[in-house]
């Protein structure tokens, strides 16, 4: 299994989210990973999230959010990245707005990776030096440098 930094492409970065509500940047998610070739429907990319954001919001606080699921035809695990200078109302546990977002696609007959991919970006995020970064960096090569580096701190555990 891979690191973060192997499964998280440039093509998957979004700089600036477009959208500034919670269905909107899902929407552009699931848009991208399209336009990438990632996923073939886009539409049930979005289902997905939204019946997992139904559960209970991915904004776990401290202006992260993670939103996830699982779908069938992909060949392995997709990471994307975005980030809302403004932030988005996700209903996050805090109740703060979220700036930066990962999500996580994994396939449906592999549990495990969904869950050890999880573990490993929350691991990441922990740190707030790591989140205000994120947050001030300029540019789509400064964070994929960022997220490169804070994710080789940690052994190899995908």
């Amino acid at each position: 299994m891979a690191n973060i930094r192997d499964l998280l492409h440039d093509d998957l970065v979004i700089e600036e989210l477009a959208a500034t509500e919670k269905a909107g940047v899902l929407a552009e998610f699931a848009a991208l990973l399209k336009l990438q070739g990632k996923i073939r429907d886009d539409q049930e990319l979005f289902r997905i999230l939204m019946q997992r954001e139904a559960l209970g919001s991915t904004g776990i606080g401290d202006g992260i959010a993670i939103p996830h699921g699982k779908m069938t035809m992909i060949p392995e695990t997709i990471i994307a990245f975005g980030r809302s200078t403004a932030g988005i109302d996700f209903q996050s546990l805090d109740r703060k707005p979220v700036h930066l977002l990962f999500l996580l696609v994994a396939p449906a007959d592999r549990p495990g990776d969904h869950l050890k991919t999880l573990a490993r970006v929350s691991r990441i995020l922990r740190n707030p030096f790591f989140r205000e970064n994120l947050r001030a960096a300029s540019g789509r090569g400064a964070l994929m440098r960022l997220i490169r580096e804070e994710d080789g701190r940690y052994p190899n555990t995908l």
